[in-house]
């Protein structure tokens, strides 16, 4: 595992967009969080490996 990584590709890729916002004017920062909530949401929600329309 690198540092830095969660062990999880998936989730790694959602916070990568954490990065993205320094430099980047505050007012942004809310969507930009609201992204990363939703993309962990979807992981959660796949959590059993079939996906979030499976079933």
């Amino acid at each position: 595992m690198e540092p830095g990584s969660t062990g999880d590709e998936r989730v790694d890729a959602v916070l990568a967009a954490l990065g993205a916002l320094q430099g980047t004017p505050v007012a942004g920062h809310v969507a930009a969080f609201e992204r990363v909530h939703l993309g962990l949401q979807e992981v959660l929600a796949d959590t059993d490996g079939t996906g979030r329309d499976a079933g």
